[in-house]
């Protein structure tokens, strides 16, 4: 890890100043800061550098608008204005679509559109060309319908069935262990289960229901995230079968009503 002195060193030669120039910028002597970065002389012959004070630190932050990470060890980014800012979420999607009457319909993305979704969920263009209609069940919010693509989420959902979210204002209103479609930089479109750390540690802890070991949990951070969308409802062409207590029971009936119809008869 870097020194102080080799940080106050690396903005000098940054800004293409000698010590002088840079002691003048930043109201202290030339002296001052040659004993920081190049050290005073000692009786043996070696330098022993000194350690610069407070005032001298915020000057030097002040004078060339340094990032304080960057001087104390925390960051590699020397100036503030070099920092990425980190996007905040938004209270509202970036696009909505809606009737003539003034009605927000409901988006479809399907499957073949969610790379395209990816870059444009934000760009009214896209988004107009994007199959859309009017849900009555569907009030009181934004709402987007998904099309499931893979079998993460089975036991619930299957690979075709239609997922529709509710746009999800604050990812503080994010419930544990509900189901939601995360659209992030990295991983695209998701639907997982979430576990939601985002006031505490930045972050949420997404789990799928398919329990066969080939989906483990993962987290994703914050600031990656672009959209959230809780499920309210879906739409499957999957008729759920009987399980096997029912199929047992059904037997059973089916059994006893042909006993009894063999009594009656007799």
């Amino acid at each position: 890890m870097f020194q102080i002195d080799e940080k106050i060193t690396a903005i000098i030669h940054r800004f293409n100043l000698n010590n002088y120039a840079f002691s003048k910028r930043i109201g202290v002597t030339g002296t001052t800061i040659d004993s920081i970065v190049n050290g005073r002389p000692q009786n043996d012959g070696s330098r022993k550098k000194t350690k610069p004070g407070y005032d001298v630190l915020l000057a030097i932050i002040d004078a060339f608008d340094i990032n304080p990470d960057y001087l104390f060890g925390k960051s590699d980014v020397m100036l503030n204005s070099e920092i990425k800012s980190i996007p905040t979420y938004s209270g509202m999607p970036h696009v909505i679509s809606a009737t003539t009457e003034g009605h927000e319909n409901v988006v479809f993305v399907s499957t073949k559109a969610r790379a395209g979704y990816l870059n444009g969920y934000g760009d009214p263009d896209f988004i107009e060309t994007l199959p859309s209609f009017k849900m009555p069940l569907l009030t009181n919010g934004t709402f987007r319908c998904f099309e499931v693509q893979g079998n993460s989420m089975v036991q619930t959902f299957y690979n075709g069935d239609l997922v529709f979210g509710k746009y999800v204002e604050a990812l503080s209103d994010i419930k544990n262990n509900e189901v939601y479609i995360v659209i992030s930089k990295n991983d695209g479109v998701v639907l997982k289960r979430v576990i939601n750390h985002s006031e505490d540690q930045q972050k949420l802890i997404l789990k799928s229901d398919n329990q066969d070991g080939n989906f483990p949990n993962y987290e994703i951070s914050s600031e990656d995230i672009m959209e959230v969308w809780q499920v309210v409802m879906y739409a499957s062409g999957q008729i759920p079968k009987p399980v096997d207590v029912f199929d047992k029971l059904q037997e059973l009936e089916s059994k006893i009503f042909n006993i009894e119809s063999k009594i009656q008869k007799h």
